[in-house]
């Protein structure tokens, strides 16, 4: 049972470091906020491939919106 208990707390760990992270990311590409700063990063991006850059790709796009 305490391995199932300490598994748990693990995932949820992992959850909210994924979490904080992905937000720092958002934060982050919030800062390309004018149409200049925005291709820049859009051009960056485009250099990686799809499954890369998916997380990124999608992120720009909800900002965008």
């Amino acid at each position: 049972m305490s391995t199932t208990i300490q598994a748990i707390r693990e995932e949820f760990a992992t959850r909210r470091a994924a979490r904080r992270d992905r937000l720092h990311l958002e934060r982050q590409l919030a800062a390309y906020d004018t149409p200049a700063a925005r291709l820049e990063i859009e051009t960056i991006v485009a250099r990686h491939d799809a499954e890369e850059s998916r997380e990124v790709r999608d992120i720009l796009n909800r900002q965008a919106a």
